[in-house]
């Protein structure tokens, strides 16, 4: 009986201390928001960081310290700069429509002096009459030198690692509305026009919202050739700051 309890005190006790090992395996996440949760400077951080079991685990660690910190600098640079973008966004038509300031540029397409892109785009809100919502849309003008129109024919979203597919991995749908609104041709030369494209995308405003914390891209798609719009985070803070 007394063997029996010493077998049954000693597995006990393992078993505590090997319940006590599983408890403290945490993620490097979780060690990470340990230590910032600790309200220390960067440097702080790291020392904290320096103090973990393995080599392996203080060097995730000190990465993803590091991340945080670059991320909360930027975040608060993008505060700033979307302060000058809601200055800019201007409200007409009693207050039923927003438009924010153009932004543009231009893009280098090949090695001719005539090879390249001015791409120039803005977001504008429509007040719904029914409700205090907006109805948004990207316009966007394209100016480039080519033989022929390019013809738009249809925009999809990228996500954070750039991809621009039809579908995403869930499946959902990636395709935005997109409307060619007026084409110009102008200083027509034997095999070269200067050509501008003006198109709109309809963007709902979920979609806005779930953008804020990094901005959106979307591939425009032509017969010629696609290439990207960014609309940078701040600049997205600021207009919604109005539509809002």
């Amino acid at each position: 009986m007394k063997k029996t309890f010493i077998v049954f005190l000693v597995a006990f006790i393992l078993s505590g201390c090997a319940s006590l090992e599983l408890g403290d395996a945490l993620s490097s996440e979780q060690y990470t928001q340990q230590i910032l949760d600790l309200g220390l400077t960067h440097e702080e951080n790291l020392e904290e960081a320096s103090k973990l079991k393995t080599p392996h685990l203080v060097s995730v660690v000190t990465l993803q310290l590091t991340n945080a910190r670059d991320e909360k600098i930027q975040n608060e640079l993008d505060l700033i700069e979307s302060k000058k973008y809601k200055d800019k966004v201007l409200i007409t038509n009693n207050g039923s429509k927003i438009t924010g300031t153009q932004l543009t540029e231009s893009i280098k397409t090949g090695v001719l002096s005539t090879d390249f892109d001015i791409q120039s785009y803005y977001l504008e809100g429509i007040k719904n009459s029914n409700s205090s919502n907006y109805s948004h849309k990207l316009n966007i003008t394209i100016t480039h030198n080519s033989k022929n129109i390019r013809e738009y024919l249809s925009a999809n979203i990228c996500d954070k690692w750039g991809r621009c597919e039809d579908f995403s991995e869930d499946g959902s749908n990636n395709k935005l509305e997109l409307k060619a609104l007026s084409e110009n041709a102008s200083n027509c030369l034997a095999d070269l026009c200067k050509y501008s494209e003006n198109l709109e995308v309809i963007l709902s405003d979920n979609f806005l919202n779930d953008s804020l914390e990094k901005g959106f891209s979307l591939n425009l798609i032509s017969k010629k050739k696609s290439h990207k719009i960014k609309v940078p985070k701040s600049y997205l803070l600021g207009y919604l700051a109005v539509a809002q």
